[in-house]
This record gives C-alpha cells, sequence and structure tokens, in this order.
C-alpha cells in the first residue's frame, strides 16, 4: 500500500491517537473510518435535500 503524510496540527494528532487506541485500530485506519462517515454523511444530506424541478418533471413525466 502506498501512503502519503498529512500535516495536522499536535491537539489534533493527540485527539487522533486517543480515538484510534479506544476503537483499536490504526491512525490510519481511523482516519480512513473519519473520511468514509464524512462522505456517507454528505450524501445524506444530498438525499435530504429537495428535489430540484427539472428532477420532479423527470418523476411527474408520462412516459406512455
Amino acid at each position: 500500500m502506498q501512503s502519503t503524510s498529512v500535516r495536522i496540527d499536535v491537539a489534533t494528532h493527540r485527539e487522533l491517537k486517543k480515538l484510534a487506541a479506544s476503537l483499536g485500530t490504526t491512525v490510519g485506519d481511523t482516519v480512513a473510518l473519519a473520511v468514509r462517515r464524512l462522505r456517507q454523511d454528505r450524501i445524506g444530506a444530498e438525499l435530504r435535500d429537495g428535489l430540484s424541478a427539472e428532477e420532479n418533471g423527470w418523476l411527474d413525466a408520462d412516459l406512455r
């Protein structure tokens, strides 16, 4: 697996290490879990948004 470095402040790194320890995972895996959760939260927020007029038009279209 290739890897890279991400610069974060000392306090955030400390919290990340504590979180990883409490989850029983590595710091890298904890970051991956956090990124996945943020992505899921954004998808959920988009799904909660109302449909656009164009989307409603497609849903109401007569397909016969």
